[in-house]
């Protein structure tokens, strides 16, 4: 058995490695064209480094779709963070344009076709990082994870970079169901998480969870519950704070124990694979300069 603090480490080395490599799809240029032609809105903003940020119905009908023609209220359940009263709308209006395999399809084709543009059709160790991968999602289970089995309901796309791709998504929605899981047994609220996470990652409070659309009450209130309970002060988190979010990430690791182990030694060597493919989609404008794990080893360190 691997200790907790290898288990941590492993774990989140692994999720900051898949990361720019499944994450790219909400981001690809290929992608929001597809998704204008059924309808949606365009790219509403790209970011100074030329990032191209998504449409809000467009994602979340997209990422959504991996669970089938389900209602918004669903939706906005299993991704958790977002407030719901955007959601449930922009998801009936999304299905109004188009139905959810065929956005799905275009989610697919898109993601694959950023990847080959960017790594091209076959990229070095394209063959042995479909290998690891395979090995490391095999004994996942879905109980608990609906967009991870969601996603696992689709089969594999039948071209190498689509398999990596399909597979980097398995294991980080994996991680995020699991996430989810961790801070509402931990007694967390969507709100409550949002700005303890971004204190977390050391941003200003009420910083990047203004994405999630809650308003300026509900961030009040949210905020008050944590002072209340010692978790809030000043303007970041407590040592109690600090701890409670910490434990979170550990519990979410925990969950991850399955594909650390099935990849034991041979997890370095994914990681070398996926790491350069990262800076890759990164340097193209594929993905964010600054993800979340970036963010949380900046503040740890």
């Amino acid at each position: 058995m691997i200790d907790a603090a290898t288990l941590s480490d492993r774990a989140r080395r692994l999720a900051a490695a898949v990361e720019p490599v499944a994450a790219q799809v909400y981001f690809s240029p290929e992608c929001h064209a597809a998704y204008e032609a059924l309808g949606f809105g365009p790219s509403p903003a790209t970011t100074g480094n030329g990032v191209a940020l998504p449409d809000g119905p467009a994602y979340f009908c997209s990422r959504g779709s991996v669970m089938g023609q389900v209602p918004g209220e669903l939706v906005a359940a299993a991704f958790a963070v977002f407030n719901p009263a955007v959601v449930v709308p922009s998801v009936a209006a999304g299905w109004r344009l188009a139905d959810a395999a065929t956005i799905c399809s275009a989610r697919t084709a898109g993601a694959t076709a950023q990847l080959v543009r960017i790594l091209g059709e076959r990229p070095e160790g394209v063959e042995r990082a479909i290998t690891l991968l395979r090995r490391a999602t095999g004994p996942l289970r879905p109980e608990g994870k609906p967009l991870f089995a969601g996603l696992r309901s689709l089969g594999f796309p039948a071209d190498p970079v689509g398999e990596v791709w399909r597979l980097t998504d398995l294991l980080r929605e994996y991680r995020g169901d699991a996430h989810t899981a961790a801070w509402t047994v931990a007694g967390f609220d969507a709100t409550e998480i949002g700005l303890v996470t971004e204190a977390f990652w050391g941003l200003p409070l009420r910083s990047y969870v203004r994405t999630r659309a809650w308003s300026d009450a509900e961030l009040d209130a949210a905020e008050a519950r944590l002072r209340d309970r010692g978790l809030v002060a000043g303007d970041g988190l407590s040592d109690a704070g600090r701890r409670a979010r910490e434990a979170v990430e550990a519990a979410t690791d925990a969950q991850c124990r399955p594909a650390v182990e099935a990849l034991g030694d041979d997890l370095d060597e994914l990681v070398d694979i996926l790491v350069p493919w990262g800076a890759a989609i990164r340097e193209a404008g594929g993905y964010l300069p600054d993800g979340p794990h970036e963010l949380a080893q900046r503040a740890a360190s």
